[in-house]
């Protein structure tokens, strides 16, 4: 039991430090484009009705370091300033299946070919999906203007941003499904027998249907894929079943499902779940192919985080741990939620994106007086002279669910 314990430990520990010098850098490029665009400067290009909208949502969501649950928000911000059903679609999809976090992990677990392959499928895959929705569900309404001017930040505040927003909230973000993601990879390289997938999966078409399994039910974030993907690689699973994963698992989850379902459409629903089904097949039977023709050089496929000298990566690791712990101690701090005069309940607010999102959305009502939020209980605490109506709207109006208190 303890040699067990001991092979899961190092196993996850040669993951942690393999990632973090490329995760810290993809996290610095992330708050960059946080800071210097935001999803302000996206709103602005989706508006029109036109097939580039599509490519721009796509184009845009690839960089972007927004998580499974922080895209529905965003994106219910943008559909709600006038971005279309496709753009919206094509946007939920490109971006939190890849991001400049996400992309130099990728190259640190899973090498080169993963990396440049991985945003390709996020484009096609956005695309895809837009497309069909453009085309087989047309859109009759008229694009909503938007509602309010979005203040920009000074220059010496957008340089405060990008690190306040690089190392503290993304770290927050993505800590819990990194340090999950890890251990998850760590545990399947101790545990699993090498020769198990071939004594059991030697049929690759298997493969695929394993990793649809695995990840349309289960939320997982781009970064957090990549040591399970990577670690099912090295028990056997062939590297397109493992990018099948990498697609499927951050853009289909119950709550972004659930989400296409409510607000866009029936129809909608239907063309995002098997778009991201073929394409994600497709792109896993692409890349095999592409990969055997190139030798099925192991290189091209192997992590590539080890290059780096030990020493970095030990304190890099340590670095983002520490970060992620910060995280992890903010999430503990006093609930002060229950000491307002309105309780929200709010299931489907799940990280820092969605609790910005909500206090932005009730900050900007000019009755209200103080905002109070616990991400862990998924509370919401008001202050102010404003009726439980308007809160519950301004909320619903931010993309969320809200549920009041019968005694309210």
């Amino acid at each position: 039991m303890i040699d067990i314990i001991f092979n899961i430990t190092k196993e996850s520990a040669y993951l942690w430090m393999a990632m973090s010098p490329y995760l810290l850098m993809g996290m610095f490029f992330a708050g960059i484009l946080h800071a210097f665009l935001g999803t302000e400067f996206i709103s602005r290009h989706l508006g029109g009705r036109a097939f580039s909208s599509i490519t721009k949502a796509t184009v845009f969501g690839i960089p972007l370091p927004i998580c499974s649950c922080g895209v529905i928000p965003v994106a219910a911000s943008l559909k709600k300033e006038g971005a279309s059903k496709s753009a919206t679609l094509s946007f939920l999809v490109s971006t939190p299946t890849t991001g400049v976090d996400s992309i130099l992990a990728t190259y640190s677990l899973m090498g080169p070919l993963f990396a440049v392959f991985r945003p390709i499928a996020a484009f096609v895959s956005g695309i895809t999906i837009g497309a069909l929705n453009h085309f087989f569900n047309k859109e009759n309404e008229q694009p909503a203007k938007p509602k309010h001017v979005h203040k920009q930040l000074k220059p010496h505040l957008k340089v405060k941003e990008v690190f306040s927003y690089g190392f503290l909230e993304l770290a927050e973000d993505i800590g819990k499904w990194m340090v999950v993601g890890v251990f998850i990879g760590g545990f399947l390289t101790a545990i699993i027998p090498q020769d198990l997938i071939l004594q059991y999966f030697s049929n690759p078409w298997l493969h695929f249907l394993v990793m649809l399994v695995l990840a349309i039910p289960l939320y997982v974030c781009a970064t957090g894929s990549i040591p399970i993907a990577a670690a099912l690689i090295y028990k056997g699973f062939s590297p397109g079943a493992a990018l099948v994963f990498l697609i499927a698992g951050p853009a289909t989850n119950a709550v972004t499902l659930s989400f296409v379902r409510s607000k866009l459409g029936k129809r909608a629903f239907y063309l995002y779940l098997i778009a991201i089904v073929a394409v994600s097949l497709l792109a896993g039977v692409i890349f095999n192919w592409i990969w055997k023709a190139m030798g099925a050089d192991l290189s091209l496929i192997a992590p590539h985080g080890e290059q780096l000298p030990l020493a970095i990566r030990i304190i890099s690791g340590v670095i983002l741990l520490l970060l992620i712990l910060k995280g992890f101690v903010k999430i503990k701090e006093k609930d002060k939620t229950a000491e307002m005069k309105l309780e929200l309940h709010v299931p489907d607010m799940n990280c820092n994106h969605c609790k910005k999102t909500v206090e932005n959305a009730l900050n900007s009502m000019p009755s209200v007086a103080r905002v109070a939020i616990n991400l862990e209980k998924r509370t919401v605490g008001v202050e102010g002279d404003v009726r439980v109506e308007q809160i519950v709207n301004a909320v619903r109006e931010a993309g969320f669910s809200p549920e009041v208190d019968k005694n309210y």
